[in-house]
């Protein structure tokens, strides 16, 4: 009965997981417009719009855009690590303790992401 308890809650863990890297991927199906692009290019998917900007602000707004988002995807494996140790720790304290302290130490990472992505927005809105 034990084995059957953990099944279950690893099955809910991995979907949690599997919900949560989903939520973080973009809608890629309404990214291009037909009208605006051209059929051709609405098939291949090569509609670039947007003209190319080479200021310093933009290249190092990119920069840091990069590297937050790399940090937030991090953060949330991390996240997903530290679940599944928790969920496969069998209540062992040392493990339990160790998987909650991954769990807050990528929540923290999280929240620092999020705030080096508001100060950039800031200090770039206050130069231009």
């Amino acid at each position: 009965m034990m084995i059957m308890h953990k099944i279950k809650t690893a099955m809910l863990a991995l979907c949690v997981m599997l919900c949560a890297v989903f939520s973080f991927m973009p809608a890629a199906a309404s990214a291009i417009d037909p009208l605006q692009c051209g059929a051709n290019a609405a098939a291949t998917g090569d509609c670039n719009t947007e003209p190319k900007s080479t200021s310093l602000n933009d290249i190092i707004a990119r920069i840091i855009n990069l590297i937050s988002s790399l940090i937030a995807v991090v953060s949330v494996i991390m996240i997903m690590v530290g679940g599944f140790r928790y969920v496969t720790s069998g209540g062992d304290s040392n493990k339990v303790g160790s998987a909650k302290s991954t769990i807050t130490n990528a929540i923290i990472g999280l929240v620092i992401a999020f705030f080096a992505q508001v100060i950039v927005r800031f200090v770039i809105a206050k130069v231009k």
